[in-house]
């Protein structure tokens, strides 16, 4: 086999949660590009139904828009089970639904925990339990959780997220030994300082913004395209040898 005939998807079906703008939405369609068909989610059907077109059209993969509140565990059950009927099988789950609420631990109330906790780690949690008897059978599968370079290291002001991106990367190491018998391999891949909407707050305040960039070796915002690539090694058979790792794509910020 040619080295590049290892990222082709063809074939093979993803599931991308929050694919319907930032990350997610280049994680689908890369996953798209290279043969696999996408199944992607949004809270509001319009916004997943209309990111799913884009993608077919963009790519000419087929596609499949699906509305899911993360925090109903009946809608994601559903929502696999949608994917199934539709594409016969489900071979790529990419976690990557998630929100920050930022704040001294003293301004945070305990709403914005739950919240916090329940999208970032309670979801990918039911996401992996709905996934895990298709993938069983099949004996093949990807699950890459989506986490963050600060699940890796502290930030002032970020205490719900931190606690929620270093407990998905320890979800998935403890998936991977679970599922290695089974041919599933499940790797975190953490991003850094990307120009997404989770940022804008970042983006739209130099003065805050300045303490994150001071600390990336290569001194800039990642561009969202920058982590397709990524998601497609871990999706793909280049990966085939790698579970339970963590791939971080951050411009240098953790390895100061």
């Amino acid at each position: 086999m040619n080295v590049l005939d290892r990222f082709r998807l063809d074939g093979r079906v993803a599931l991308v949660t929050g694919g319907a703008r930032g990350l997610g939405r280049v994680m689908a369609e890369s996953l798209a590009q290279v043969g696999a068909s996408v199944a992607l989610t949004s809270r509001r059907i319009e916004a997943a139904e209309s990111a799913a077109r884009q993608v077919a059209d963009s790519t000419a993969a087929a596609t499949l828009g699906l509305g899911v509140d993360v925090l109903q565990p009946g809608q994601i059950r559903a929502a696999v089970a949608q994917v199934l009927e539709r594409f016969g099988r489900l071979d790529i789950l990419v976690n990557n639904a998630g929100i920050n609420i930022r704040g001294p631990i003293e301004a945070l109330t305990e709403a914005d925990w739950d919240a916090v906790l329940d999208t970032n780690l309670k979801a990918p949690w039911l996401f992996c339990q709905a996934v895990a008897p298709a993938m069983k059978a099949q004996r093949w599968g990807r699950v890459i959780n989506v986490s963050s370079m600060l699940g890796e290291v502290g930030l002032p002001e970020r205490s719900a997220y931190t606690a929620s991106k270093g407990g998905l990367t320890l979800l998935t190491r403890t998936l991977a030994l679970e599922w290695a018998p089974y041919g599933i391999n499940v790797n975190t891949l953490c991003p850094g300082p990307f120009a997404t909407e989770i940022n804008a707050p970042l983006l739209a305040d130099p003065a805050r913004a300045a303490p994150i960039m001071d600390h990336v070796p290569l001194a800039r915002w990642g561009d969202p395209a920058e982590l397709g690539p990524a998601v497609v090694f871990l999706a793909s058979e280049a990966s085939s040898y790698m579970t339970g790792a963590v791939l971080l794509v951050d411009g240098g910020f953790t390895a100061r």
